[in-house]
């Protein structure tokens, strides 16, 4: 199976979510945000980084890329697509996924190794984890605040759609301790810590993250 790991101007992590496709078996294709081509991928990764430099506001250029139009008509269609940080905040953007990425409440860039609790266990993303499950993976950002209207976390919460939350410390402000969150079909996931960071025991906390990665693979195979 094919994974397409997206390659933005300020993208930092691109190299390391396709080295975690690679150690959880799976084929990792490089993709150029100037190009309108998918390159026939099964499933989509986009990487943490300063997509062109975050000047506007984070994703929000990105967001135009030529690689999105064909990325959102995929989404839409059923291909798993993963936004990690600044993936994430480019996934809301793009409207695939409700809410909006802000400024972390205390001003400051955090960088800490995080525990989070596996809320949903049922997409994509995460079916190798069990609901309820705390896992420990690197977090990095300035601007990974979770925000939306009163109505719309009552919805995710509703309908099972946080698919992370932060514990013991809510790093950056986010409402209801949100760290991740899915579409309402379970195939787009958008992550603020970086599950890259935890695929091997040499770096990093761990490998709790690699459960991500393993988990899109296997969906595939079953699809």
């Amino acid at each position: 199976m094919t994974i397409g790991v997206v390659t933005f101007p300020g993208s930092l992590d691109d190299g390391d979510a396709g080295r975690a496709v690679r150690i959880a078996d799976g084929d990792a294709v490089s993709l150029w945000h100037g190009d309108a081509d998918l390159r026939g991928v099964d499933a989509v990764v986009l990487p943490g980084g300063f997509s062109y430099g975050d000047y506007l506001r984070c994703g929000a250029i990105a967001r135009f890329a030529p690689i999105m139009e064909p990325l959102i008509d995929a989404a839409h269609g059923g291909m798993p697509v993963l936004g990690i940080c600044n993936g994430f905040q480019v996934l809301c953007e793009a409207h695939l996924l409700p809410g909006a990425l802000v400024r972390n409440d205390h001003r400051k860039f955090v960088c800490r190794d995080q525990r989070l609790r596996i809320e949903n266990a049922s997409t994509a993303w995460t079916s190798a984890y069990e609901k309820d499950q705390e896992i420990v993976i690197p977090l990095k950002n300035g601007e990974g605040g979770y925000v939306a209207d009163e109505a719309t976390l009552d919805r995710l919460e509703t309908e099972g759609r946080v698919v992370a939350r932060y514990l013991e410390i809510n790093p950056n402000g986010s409402y209801r301790d949100i760290a991740g969150v899915t579409n309402e079909r379970g195939n787009v996931v958008g992550l603020m810590p970086h599950p890259e960071h935890a695929v091997e025991e040499l770096t990093g906390p761990g490998t709790d993250g690699l459960g991500f990665f393993t988990s899109v693979l296997e969906s595939l195979v079953a699809a």
